[in-house]
């Protein structure tokens, strides 16, 4: 027997104790990036058929008691994520209640985009209320942190995937261009940061709502992270003035939080490229490592637009010229010619 057939049995068997009932079902769901597996399961609860989601996460590759202390953080915030009904942190197990099949992402459109992410901006905005102390107390999204994230980059996307070598100028060049992105983002005043908020972690629910998932890797970071995680997405590119007044909304509201920071629409859209640069250069690099590292060779159709945004954002400012013509004359090329 496989080790994630034992593992599936021995989540069976401490689901049927929990509920004190036999022969669960366990039925598989589509995974994300990491290496939690997922089962959709039903369990009769007062003469009702209920259902729920079962976690099967690895406890040496996953952080579960991130997820549980996370969990807390935001429900006591009014965010709406998923209730945990049971967890094993020894076993790696959790049971959580079913936020369903729809992802915000797949019923998106350049018509309702702008009502969607209103209200995704509306539970962004209680995580930014989340008490200094709760913030304190996780990790610290801080410059090793962000230099760490954007090593991947040159590791993983140029060198693994792609057989570019930078000389030692050009690794000092591209040095130069990563200290200039990790200036903007440690000079923001520090909130709690989901640290992966789009549209694929948001689940559209019934009437309406919004659940936030995905949740357990949040950091102490920058006020903008997220808000440009949601708005230039990985995954879908949006319209230069859909993402404008939303930009513009939630400046406003940051401001009213912090309102001895002087956030003028020239810093506000400072911290916005450069913020979104550092996760979209991040981004790729990672997106080559779930193909040569972890085998989810899908990931590799989402390169092409986080170079597009890394292209875009770096034309407009001189000090990152390396960088621009790095993707433009060389990474760009070699990944067309791959595809």
């Amino acid at each position: 027997m496989s080790l994630n057939n034992l593992s599936t049995r021995d989540l069976s068997q401490w689901l049927e104790s929990h509920f004190s009932t036999e022969n669960i079902s366990l039925l598989p769901l589509t995974g994300d990036a990491g290496f939690r597996r997922y089962f959709r399961f039903y369990s009769d609860s007062q003469h009702q058929k209920q259902c729920y989601i079962a976690v099967d996460a690895p406890v040496k590759l996953s952080n579960n008691q991130a997820f549980v202390d996370v969990q807390k953080i935001l429900q006591d915030l009014g965010v709406n994520v998923p209730n945990i009904i049971a967890a094993d942190l020894k076993a790696g197990f959790l049971c959580l209640s079913d936020f369903g099949d729809t992802v915000l992402a797949d019923q998106l459109s350049n018509e309702n985009m702008a009502q969607y992410y209103t209200k995704a901006l509306i539970e962004l905005n209680k995580m930014l209320k989340c008490n200094s102390a709760l913030v304190a107390g996780l990790p610290d999204y801080n410059e090793k942190f962000i230099l760490t994230e954007l090593a991947i980059f040159n590791e993983w996307l140029l060198e693994k995937h792609l057989k570019i070598y930078l000389t030692t100028d050009e690794k000092i060049a591209l040095s130069t261009c990563f200290d200039v992105l990790v200036s903007a983002i440690i000079e923001q005043p520090k909130v709690f940061m989901h640290r992966d908020y789009h549209s694929r972690n948001i689940m559209l629910l019934a009437n309406d709502k919004l659940g936030v998932i995905d949740f357990q890797d949040a950091v102490k970071g920058p006020v903008i992270y997220d808000l440009v995680s949601l708005l230039k997405d990985c995954y879908v590119r949006w319209p230069k003035q859909l993402i404008t007044p939303l930009m513009e909304d939630y400046r406003q509201q940051v401001q009213d939080h912090f309102p001895d920071e002087n956030l003028s629409k020239e810093k506000w859209q400072y911290w916005f490229d450069l913020t979104g640069l550092q996760r979209h250069i991040k981004a790729s690099g990672i997106f080559a490592r779930l193909h040569h590292r972890d085998k989810k060779s899908g990931y590799l159709a989402d390169i092409p637009l986080t170079l597009t945004y890394i292209q875009d954002v770096s034309a407009q400012y001189d000090k990152l010229s390396f960088l621009h013509e790095l993707v433009t004359k060389r990474v760009i090329p070699a990944v067309n010619k791959l595809t």
